[in-house]
Protein backbone atom coordinates (compact mmCIF):
# COMPACT_ATOMS: atom_id res chain seq x y z
CA UNK A 1 0.00 0.00 0.00
CA UNK A 2 1.40 3.45 -0.37
CA UNK A 3 1.74 5.85 1.97
CA UNK A 4 -0.54 8.59 2.98
CA UNK A 5 0.84 12.11 2.84
CA UNK A 6 1.58 13.98 6.04
CA UNK A 7 -1.09 16.38 7.19
CA UNK A 8 0.86 19.71 6.54
CA UNK A 9 2.19 18.92 3.12
CA UNK A 10 2.20 21.79 1.02
CA UNK A 11 2.81 24.70 3.43
CA UNK A 12 5.70 25.74 3.34
CA UNK A 13 7.36 27.87 6.70
CA UNK A 14 10.16 30.12 7.74
CA UNK A 15 11.59 29.70 11.08
CA UNK A 16 13.05 33.35 12.56
CA UNK A 17 13.48 31.22 15.91
CA UNK A 18 16.19 29.86 18.38
CA UNK A 19 16.92 27.81 21.08
CA UNK A 20 14.06 25.85 21.74
CA UNK A 21 10.48 26.95 21.75
CA UNK A 22 10.22 28.79 18.18
CA UNK A 23 12.42 25.45 17.11
CA UNK A 24 10.26 23.02 18.72
CA UNK A 25 6.91 24.63 16.90
CA UNK A 26 9.02 24.56 13.50
CA UNK A 27 10.33 21.06 14.28
CA UNK A 28 6.75 19.96 14.95
CA UNK A 29 5.40 21.80 12.05
CA UNK A 30 8.28 19.68 9.92
CA UNK A 31 7.36 16.22 11.33
CA UNK A 32 4.22 17.27 10.27
CA UNK A 33 4.75 17.42 6.60
CA UNK A 34 5.45 21.30 6.51
CA UNK A 35 8.55 22.47 4.50
CA UNK A 36 10.02 24.58 7.13
CA UNK A 37 12.94 27.17 6.24
CA UNK A 38 14.88 27.84 9.77
CA UNK A 39 16.84 31.30 8.63
CA UNK A 40 20.25 31.93 11.29
CA UNK A 41 22.11 34.82 11.94
CA UNK A 42 25.50 34.95 9.98
CA UNK A 43 27.20 35.43 13.50
CA UNK A 44 26.98 31.65 14.60
CA UNK A 45 23.57 30.81 13.68
CA UNK A 46 20.97 29.80 16.45
CA UNK A 47 22.14 30.05 19.85
CA UNK A 48 21.75 26.62 20.58
CA UNK A 49 24.66 25.52 18.32
CA UNK A 50 26.48 27.27 21.30
CA UNK A 51 24.96 25.16 23.93
CA UNK A 52 27.60 23.05 24.55
CA UNK A 53 28.76 20.58 25.93
CA UNK A 54 28.10 17.65 25.08
CA UNK A 55 28.84 17.80 21.14
CA UNK A 56 28.68 15.07 18.44
CA UNK A 57 31.85 15.50 15.99
CA UNK A 58 31.70 19.49 16.84
CA UNK A 59 27.89 19.96 16.65
CA UNK A 60 26.05 21.02 19.57
CA UNK A 61 23.63 17.90 20.98
CA UNK A 62 20.63 20.76 21.93
CA UNK A 63 20.87 22.10 18.08
CA UNK A 64 20.77 18.88 16.79
CA UNK A 65 17.75 17.76 19.20
CA UNK A 66 15.76 20.27 18.20
CA UNK A 67 16.32 20.71 14.35
CA UNK A 68 15.51 17.99 12.43
CA UNK A 69 13.34 18.02 8.98
CA UNK A 70 14.15 21.49 8.28
CA UNK A 71 16.21 23.17 5.46
CA UNK A 72 18.92 25.62 6.38
CA UNK A 73 19.97 29.26 5.61
CA UNK A 74 22.51 31.80 7.06
CA UNK A 75 21.59 35.46 6.39
CA UNK A 76 22.61 38.83 7.21
CA UNK A 77 19.23 40.44 8.60
CA UNK A 78 21.00 44.20 9.23
CA UNK A 79 21.51 44.07 5.87
CA UNK A 80 19.29 45.38 3.29
CA UNK A 81 19.97 42.28 0.36
CA UNK A 82 19.51 40.73 3.64
CA UNK A 83 15.87 42.02 4.48
CA UNK A 84 14.83 41.62 0.81
CA UNK A 85 15.61 38.32 0.52
CA UNK A 86 13.34 37.16 3.99
CA UNK A 87 10.89 39.26 2.50
CA UNK A 88 10.90 37.75 -0.68
CA UNK A 89 10.56 33.94 1.39
CA UNK A 90 7.57 35.83 3.17
CA UNK A 91 5.32 36.74 0.40
CA UNK A 92 4.45 33.42 -0.66
CA UNK A 93 4.85 31.63 2.61
CA UNK A 94 2.12 30.03 4.69
CA UNK A 95 3.75 31.20 8.58
CA UNK A 96 6.11 32.47 10.06
CA UNK A 97 7.58 32.01 13.02
CA UNK A 98 9.61 33.99 15.74
CA UNK A 99 10.49 34.58 19.12
CA UNK A 100 12.24 37.64 19.24
CA UNK A 101 11.96 40.43 22.13
CA UNK A 102 8.64 42.62 21.16
CA UNK A 103 9.99 45.34 19.00
CA UNK A 104 12.65 43.68 16.90
CA UNK A 105 10.32 42.42 13.77
CA UNK A 106 8.95 45.77 13.88
CA UNK A 107 12.13 47.10 13.59
CA UNK A 108 12.94 45.14 10.32
CA UNK A 109 10.09 46.64 8.82
CA UNK A 110 8.66 42.80 9.23
CA UNK A 111 5.32 43.37 11.86
CA UNK A 112 2.27 41.78 11.17
CA UNK A 113 0.46 44.67 9.43
CA UNK A 114 3.38 44.62 7.24
CA UNK A 115 3.55 41.04 6.08
CA UNK A 116 -0.48 41.26 6.21
CA UNK A 117 -0.04 43.81 3.13
CA UNK A 118 2.08 41.93 1.28
CA UNK A 119 0.66 38.58 1.67
CA UNK A 120 -2.88 38.15 3.39
CA UNK A 121 -2.23 34.14 3.46
CA UNK A 122 0.23 34.52 5.79
CA UNK A 123 -0.04 32.94 9.68
CA UNK A 124 2.34 35.20 12.25
CA UNK A 125 3.18 32.94 14.71
CA UNK A 126 4.49 35.06 17.99
CA UNK A 127 6.24 33.40 21.11
CA UNK A 128 7.40 35.38 23.61
CA UNK A 129 8.10 35.81 27.57
CA UNK A 130 4.77 37.15 28.34
CA UNK A 131 2.71 37.47 25.39
CA UNK A 132 2.55 40.59 23.19
CA UNK A 133 -0.18 42.54 24.86
CA UNK A 134 -0.55 43.72 28.93
CA UNK A 135 1.91 45.60 31.18
CA UNK A 136 4.78 42.71 30.75
CA UNK A 137 4.48 42.51 27.15
CA UNK A 138 8.13 44.11 26.13
CA UNK A 139 9.51 41.76 29.23
CA UNK A 140 12.00 39.36 28.31
CA UNK A 141 11.40 35.50 29.22
CA UNK A 142 13.54 32.71 29.59
CA UNK A 143 11.98 29.07 31.20
CA UNK A 144 13.09 29.37 34.75
CA UNK A 145 11.74 33.24 35.15
CA UNK A 146 8.68 31.89 33.57
CA UNK A 147 7.80 28.82 35.78
CA UNK A 148 8.27 31.23 38.80
CA UNK A 149 5.71 34.11 37.56
CA UNK A 150 3.04 31.18 36.31
CA UNK A 151 3.11 29.55 39.98
CA UNK A 152 4.70 26.01 39.13
CA UNK A 153 8.08 26.40 41.51
CA UNK A 154 5.26 27.29 43.94
CA UNK A 155 4.19 23.26 43.58
CA UNK A 156 7.17 21.74 42.74
CA UNK A 157 9.45 20.13 44.98
CA UNK A 158 9.63 18.26 47.87
CA UNK A 159 7.66 21.20 50.29
CA UNK A 160 7.06 24.49 50.78
CA UNK A 161 9.82 24.73 53.34
CA UNK A 162 12.56 23.60 51.27
CA UNK A 163 13.05 26.81 49.12
CA UNK A 164 11.49 27.16 45.66
CA UNK A 165 12.13 24.09 43.02
CA UNK A 166 11.94 24.11 39.48
CA UNK A 167 10.45 21.39 36.89
CA UNK A 168 13.53 19.48 36.01
CA UNK A 169 12.49 20.23 32.13
CA UNK A 170 12.02 23.22 30.51
CA UNK A 171 8.52 23.13 30.44
CA UNK A 172 7.40 26.42 29.40
CA UNK A 173 9.55 26.63 26.97
CA UNK A 174 8.18 23.14 25.51
CA UNK A 175 4.79 23.92 26.12
CA UNK A 176 4.84 27.26 24.09
CA UNK A 177 6.33 25.16 21.17
CA UNK A 178 3.48 23.17 21.58
CA UNK A 179 1.28 25.89 21.59
CA UNK A 180 2.00 27.47 18.58
CA UNK A 181 2.20 24.43 16.83
CA UNK A 182 -1.17 23.46 17.61
CA UNK A 183 -2.25 27.13 16.47
CA UNK A 184 0.02 27.62 13.41
CA UNK A 185 -1.79 24.02 12.11
CA UNK A 186 -5.47 25.24 13.47
CA UNK A 187 -4.78 28.49 11.62
CA UNK A 188 -3.26 26.98 8.28
CA UNK A 189 -6.74 24.70 8.52
CA UNK A 190 -9.02 28.22 8.65
CA UNK A 191 -6.38 29.45 5.64
CA UNK A 192 -8.02 26.11 3.62
CA UNK A 193 -11.42 27.97 4.02
CA UNK A 194 -11.21 31.52 3.76
CA UNK A 195 -7.48 32.08 1.79
CA UNK A 196 -6.44 34.25 4.79
CA UNK A 197 -3.84 34.20 7.49
CA UNK A 198 -3.86 35.39 11.23
CA UNK A 199 -1.81 36.37 13.87
CA UNK A 200 -0.53 33.38 16.52
CA UNK A 201 0.48 34.61 19.90
CA UNK A 202 1.41 32.48 23.03
CA UNK A 203 3.89 32.57 25.66
CA UNK A 204 6.22 31.19 28.47
CA UNK A 205 4.04 32.87 31.29
CA UNK A 206 0.74 31.04 29.44
CA UNK A 207 2.31 27.67 28.60
CA UNK A 208 3.03 27.77 32.49
CA UNK A 209 0.05 28.88 33.38
CA UNK A 210 -1.78 25.84 31.32
CA UNK A 211 -0.01 23.03 34.17
CA UNK A 212 -1.71 24.50 36.99
CA UNK A 213 -5.51 23.57 36.22
CA UNK A 214 -6.09 21.29 39.28
CA UNK A 215 -3.87 23.88 41.66
CA UNK A 216 -6.13 26.89 40.16
CA UNK A 217 -9.36 25.13 40.52
CA UNK A 218 -8.52 24.73 44.21
CA UNK A 219 -7.36 28.27 44.47
CA UNK A 220 -10.46 29.95 42.66
CA UNK A 221 -12.65 27.38 44.69
CA UNK A 222 -11.22 28.67 48.42
CA UNK A 223 -8.87 31.48 47.76
CA UNK A 224 -6.01 29.66 48.96
CA UNK A 225 -2.94 28.77 46.83
CA UNK A 226 -2.01 25.01 47.11
CA UNK A 227 2.01 23.91 47.83
CA UNK A 228 4.32 21.68 46.88
CA UNK A 229 3.40 17.64 47.70
CA UNK A 230 6.42 16.58 46.44
CA UNK A 231 5.02 13.56 44.24
CA UNK A 232 1.64 13.47 45.92
CA UNK A 233 -1.70 14.62 43.90
CA UNK A 234 -3.21 17.76 45.50
CA UNK A 235 -6.81 16.16 45.05
CA UNK A 236 -6.96 12.35 45.26
CA UNK A 237 -5.02 9.82 47.27
CA UNK A 238 -2.94 7.57 47.20
CA UNK A 239 -1.25 9.12 43.63
CA UNK A 240 2.64 9.34 44.45
CA UNK A 241 5.70 7.38 44.76
CA UNK A 242 5.90 4.98 47.65
CA UNK A 243 9.05 3.09 48.95
CA UNK A 244 10.16 -0.48 48.19
CA UNK A 245 12.78 -2.81 49.64
CA UNK A 246 15.01 -1.39 46.90
CA UNK A 247 13.48 1.59 45.55
CA UNK A 248 10.53 3.79 44.53
CA UNK A 249 7.20 3.41 42.33
CA UNK A 250 4.47 5.58 41.74
CA UNK A 251 0.99 4.37 42.28
CA UNK A 252 -2.32 5.82 41.05
CA UNK A 253 -4.96 4.19 43.25
CA UNK A 254 -6.53 7.39 42.86
CA UNK A 255 -10.55 6.13 42.87
CA UNK A 256 -12.56 4.18 45.04
CA UNK A 257 -12.16 0.87 42.87
CA UNK A 258 -8.63 1.17 42.21
CA UNK A 259 -8.36 1.76 46.40
CA UNK A 260 -9.99 -1.02 47.03
CA UNK A 261 -8.09 -3.24 44.59
CA UNK A 262 -4.62 -1.86 46.28
CA UNK A 263 -5.82 -3.17 49.48
CA UNK A 264 -6.03 -6.56 48.10
CA UNK A 265 -2.78 -6.69 46.54
CA UNK A 266 -0.90 -5.43 50.32
CA UNK A 267 -3.46 -7.87 52.12
CA UNK A 268 -4.69 -5.09 53.68
CA UNK A 269 -8.30 -4.94 53.15
CA UNK A 270 -8.74 -3.18 56.77
CA UNK A 271 -7.63 -0.18 55.99
CA UNK A 272 -10.95 0.65 54.58
CA UNK A 273 -12.21 0.54 57.67
CA UNK A 274 -9.94 2.89 59.45
CA UNK A 275 -12.33 6.27 59.20
CA UNK A 276 -9.34 7.90 58.32
CA UNK A 277 -9.17 6.35 54.60
CA UNK A 278 -12.17 5.11 53.91
CA UNK A 279 -13.17 8.11 51.31
CA UNK A 280 -10.46 9.98 49.18
CA UNK A 281 -11.62 12.91 50.93
CA UNK A 282 -10.74 11.05 54.44
CA UNK A 283 -7.42 10.05 52.70
CA UNK A 284 -6.84 13.38 51.40
CA UNK A 285 -7.56 14.64 54.84
CA UNK A 286 -4.66 12.52 56.41
CA UNK A 287 -2.16 12.07 53.88
CA UNK A 288 1.01 11.76 55.99
CA UNK A 289 -0.48 9.17 58.16
CA UNK A 290 -1.31 6.78 55.00
CA UNK A 291 1.69 7.55 53.07
CA UNK A 292 3.48 6.14 56.13
CA UNK A 293 1.05 3.13 56.71
CA UNK A 294 1.68 1.89 53.03
CA UNK A 295 5.24 2.86 52.64
CA UNK A 296 5.58 -0.08 55.57
CA UNK A 297 3.93 -2.47 53.61
CA UNK A 298 5.54 -1.42 50.01
CA UNK A 299 8.83 -1.82 52.13
CA UNK A 300 8.36 -5.48 52.52
CA UNK A 301 9.19 -6.58 48.66
CA UNK A 302 10.97 -5.17 45.95
CA UNK A 303 9.66 -2.79 42.87
CA UNK A 304 9.67 -5.36 40.20
CA UNK A 305 7.62 -8.13 42.75
CA UNK A 306 5.33 -5.20 43.46
CA UNK A 307 4.75 -4.06 39.94
CA UNK A 308 3.97 -7.18 38.49
CA UNK A 309 1.26 -7.96 41.59
CA UNK A 310 -0.24 -4.15 40.41
CA UNK A 311 -0.37 -4.72 36.71
CA UNK A 312 -1.69 -8.36 37.18
CA UNK A 313 -4.69 -6.98 39.92
CA UNK A 314 -5.34 -3.47 37.52
CA UNK A 315 -3.51 -1.02 39.53
CA UNK A 316 -2.45 1.80 37.79
CA UNK A 317 1.29 2.10 38.74
CA UNK A 318 5.02 2.13 37.06
CA UNK A 319 8.69 2.43 37.56
CA UNK A 320 10.78 5.75 38.28
CA UNK A 321 12.81 5.53 35.66
CA UNK A 322 16.19 7.44 34.52
CA UNK A 323 16.40 9.37 31.30
CA UNK A 324 18.83 6.95 29.69
CA UNK A 325 16.44 3.93 31.14
CA UNK A 326 13.38 5.64 29.33
CA UNK A 327 15.16 5.91 26.03
CA UNK A 328 16.13 2.43 25.98
CA UNK A 329 12.35 0.80 27.26
CA UNK A 330 11.12 -0.87 24.97
CA UNK A 331 7.93 1.04 24.83
CA UNK A 332 9.19 3.96 23.85
CA UNK A 333 11.48 1.94 21.21
CA UNK A 334 7.54 0.40 20.10
CA UNK A 335 6.23 3.91 19.84
CA UNK A 336 9.18 5.41 17.99
CA UNK A 337 10.02 8.10 20.86
CA UNK A 338 13.81 7.47 19.54
CA UNK A 339 14.33 8.46 15.80
CA UNK A 340 17.73 8.72 13.82
CA UNK A 341 18.90 10.58 10.31
CA UNK A 342 22.02 10.32 9.01
CA UNK A 343 23.77 13.66 9.16
CA UNK A 344 26.23 14.97 6.43
CA UNK A 345 29.00 16.33 9.17
CA UNK A 346 27.98 13.93 12.10
CA UNK A 347 26.39 10.92 10.56
CA UNK A 348 23.94 9.25 12.46
CA UNK A 349 21.80 11.23 14.45
CA UNK A 350 19.50 10.20 17.42
CA UNK A 351 16.63 12.59 18.46
CA UNK A 352 13.20 12.57 20.19
CA UNK A 353 10.30 11.27 18.39
CA UNK A 354 7.08 13.10 17.81
CA UNK A 355 4.66 12.05 20.30
CA UNK A 356 1.57 12.27 17.48
CA UNK A 357 1.20 9.00 15.44
CA UNK A 358 -0.68 9.37 12.29
CA UNK A 359 -1.16 6.17 11.22
CA UNK A 360 -0.05 5.24 7.14
CA UNK A 361 1.41 8.32 6.80
CA UNK A 362 5.58 8.47 5.72
CA UNK A 363 8.04 8.27 8.78
CA UNK A 364 8.21 11.67 10.58
CA UNK A 365 12.37 12.09 10.70
CA UNK A 366 13.62 12.12 7.26
CA UNK A 367 16.51 14.99 7.01
CA UNK A 368 18.90 15.52 9.45
CA UNK A 369 19.68 18.85 11.39
CA UNK A 370 21.40 21.81 8.83
CA UNK A 371 24.61 22.94 9.08
CA UNK A 372 25.09 26.31 9.30
CA UNK A 373 23.30 28.03 6.21
CA UNK A 374 23.45 23.81 4.16
CA UNK A 375 20.80 25.20 2.03
CA UNK A 376 21.26 28.69 1.34
CA UNK A 377 22.29 28.50 -2.63
CA UNK A 378 19.17 26.07 -2.81
CA UNK A 379 16.53 28.52 -1.77
CA UNK A 380 17.67 31.04 -2.79
CA UNK A 381 18.13 29.17 -6.44
CA UNK A 382 13.58 28.50 -5.60
CA UNK A 383 13.37 32.21 -5.29
CA UNK A 384 14.92 33.26 -8.95
CA UNK A 385 18.59 33.95 -8.27
CA UNK A 386 21.28 32.99 -10.01
CA UNK A 387 24.70 31.43 -9.44
CA UNK A 388 26.10 34.65 -10.25
CA UNK A 389 23.93 36.51 -8.11
CA UNK A 390 24.16 33.96 -5.15
CA UNK A 391 28.06 34.22 -5.28
CA UNK A 392 27.93 38.47 -4.83
CA UNK A 393 25.74 37.84 -1.88
CA UNK A 394 27.94 35.23 -0.18
CA UNK A 395 30.82 37.52 -1.31
CA UNK A 396 29.19 40.85 0.29
CA UNK A 397 28.47 38.60 3.69
CA UNK A 398 24.46 38.83 3.04
CA UNK A 399 24.77 35.15 3.09
CA UNK A 400 25.99 32.25 4.30
CA UNK A 401 26.71 28.52 2.44
CA UNK A 402 27.97 25.25 4.08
Amino acid sequence: MSQQPRPLEGMRVIELAHIMAGPLCGMMLADMGADVIKVEKIEGGDDSRRMVPPQIEGESAAFLMMNRNKRGMALDLKSDDGKQILTELLKDADCVIENFRHDTMERLGLSYDALKAINPGLIYVEISGYGRTGPYRERAGFDLVAQGASGLMSITGPGQDDGPVKVGAPVTDITAGILAAMGAAAAYAGKQKTGLGTRVDTSLFEAGITHTYWQSAIALATGVSPQALGSAHPLNAPYQAFQTADGYINIGAANQRNWLRLLDVIGAPELNDDSRFSSNADRMSNLPELVAVLNGYFQRHTSEDWLEQLDQAGVPAGPILSIGEMLEHPQAIARDMVVETEHDRVGSVKGLGMAVKFHGAEPVSSRPPPTHGQHSHQVLKELGYSDTEIEALYTRGVIHSA
